[in-house]
């Protein structure tokens, strides 16, 4: 039985309540600093994995295909009209964030999106439970999400509660897919996949600290094809 996915989700909700309730109650600079933190460590998680790299050839030429894919299809257009959907049904119930404005609302909330659901560490240690049953990657996932939930919900407001959703599907789903999945890859496709995953990670720390608005979202495409990219790359290029 999956155990992971259900903690990290559970944790996202913890952690989104106490934050939105705790709101402007935390001081300003509480507030604005601990999110740069969050981005900083984002930034490090992913130069940690991409130096890992095998096959960096794969995973730039699968990176930018994805990215064009994801413009093409608008994908972070779509999560977009997402979040300002969702931010309208819950501003109905609860009380909504203030001082924000929509297209600060919309940067902050598909960064975050990205961070909660589509990190090396969730995708990693969703496939190591499904193929192991061993959830402590995902143990570990959870104890940063708790918080990093927290801190934004001061800023976005019960929103946050809401990425809880896709995080669990995407978690459960890999999860149940692992042991279709993992048979058919080789270590060196793991690593190429972690470092696409990272590219991400640092794009998404950039973003979130405000640095570059790098189009996060509409990069995910590439982790669908970086592995069959990194097994090309090795069977006929290297």
């Amino acid at each position: 039985m999956l155990i992971g996915p259900y903690v990290n989700g559970t944790a996202v909700v913890i952690g989104g309540l106490v934050g939105a309730f705790l709101g402007t109650r935390l001081p300003e600079r509480i507030r604005s600093a601990l999110p740069l933190t969050f981005g900083l460590c984002s930034m490090g998680l992913g130069i940690m994995l991409i130096v890992k790299v095998k096959y960096m050839p794969a995973v730039v030429l699968a990176m930018v295909i994805g990215a064009m894919l994801g413009e093409l299809f608008f994908v972070e257009k779509g999560i977009g009209k997402a979040a300002g959907y969702t931010r309208g049904i819950v501003d109905k119930f609860l009380p909504p964030a203030q001082g924000l404005t929509h297209q600060e609302f919309m940067d902050k909330f598909v960064a975050i999106v990205v961070l909660f659901c589509a990190s090396g560490t969730g995708i990693f240690g969703a496939m190591h439970e499904g193929m192991t049953g061993d959830p402590s990657i995902l143990y570990i996932k959870t104890v940063l999400d708790l918080f990093t939930s927290a801190i934004f919900a001061t800023i976005l407001g019960y929103a946050v509660v809401v990425i809880a959703i896709p995080q669990l599907a995407i978690q459960l789903a890999l999860a149940t897919l692992a042991a279709f999945i993992l048979p058919m890859t080789t270590p060196d496709m793991m690593l190429d996949f972690s470092a696409a995953g990272g590219l991400i990670m640092l794009a998404t720390g950039l973003r979130i600290c405000g640095i570059k608005l790098f189009p996060v979202a509409n990069m995910l495409p590439g982790l669908f094809l970086i592995m069959p990219f990194s097994f090309l790359w090795a069977t006929y290029i290297a």
